[in-house]
């Protein structure tokens, strides 16, 4: 309750009234039969569900999933500033958990997207008794519903140690994803195949894992 609470309070910060009249919230629906993020395996087989208000180029959310031992509860923000064709992104995300599956991560977000290509990257903090700091960076191409990713993760108690941690095979983490996503009844579906490293996760290390996706995005109020 109180993260719904905190929830509501930052959307109204971040969309005053007037621009509150012009936003869109929706809401999403999904299954993952196995949840990686970032290269790293949360839970076999997950389920979730997040809302999301948008409102131009402004956009706050929240989303949750089933990674076993309780949930993950993400909180959400972003802006994004049209560039030529493109445009490039800043915003902050907070991942929650129920239980005792993991501590808090708080993180602030960087983006950058020009025709097929997209970059993605986060500098962030973990709850772990350390100061310990993270670096992420992931570049991906996609056309015509075939796309691919390369991410790259290290973790330090300084954020340049993290930077470069993470492009060292021996102290960071890589992995590499390729699929096909498509719609169909009104749904949007994903096949693919993940490979990633000892660092990110031992099961799978030097092992292809695929992955199926299926998700439905709904529109609540707004156009």
């Amino acid at each position: 309750m109180r993260k719904l609470t905190s929830f509501a309070l930052a959307a109204a910060v971040l969309f005053p009234a007037g621009v509150a009249a012009q936003a869109t919230l929706t809401a999403n629906v999904g299954y993952m039969s196995q949840y990686y993020f970032r290269g790293i395996l949360q839970k076999p087989s997950s389920a979730s569900a997040g809302l999301t208000v948008a409102s131009s180029d402004l956009s706050a959310g929240t989303w949750a999933a089933d990674v076993g031992k309780g949930s993950e509860v993400d909180f959400f923000a972003s802006y994004a500033i049209p560039v030529g064709s493109g445009n490039v992104s800043f915003g902050g995300t907070g991942y929650f958990y129920t239980d005792d599956f993991d501590n808090t991560y708080l993180e602030g977000n960087f983006g950058a997207a020009f025709g097929p290509i997209s970059l993605a990257g986060a500098l962030g903090t973990y709850d772990d008794g350390n100061d310990t700091k993270y670096f992420f960076l992931s570049v991906t191409a996609a056309q015509n519903g075939l796309f691919a990713t390369a991410g790259a993760l290290g973790s330090n108690t300084g954020f340049g140690d993290a930077l470069s941690d993470a492009f060292d095979t021996d102290l960071g983490g890589q992995y590499l994803q390729a699929g096909y996503g498509f719609t169909a009844g009104e749904m949007d579906f994903s096949v693919s195949g993940l490979l990633n490293d000892t660092y990110l996760s031992d099961e799978v290390d030097g092992e292809l894992t695929l992955i199926f996706q299926a998700s439905k995005t709904f529109t609540i109020s707004g156009s």
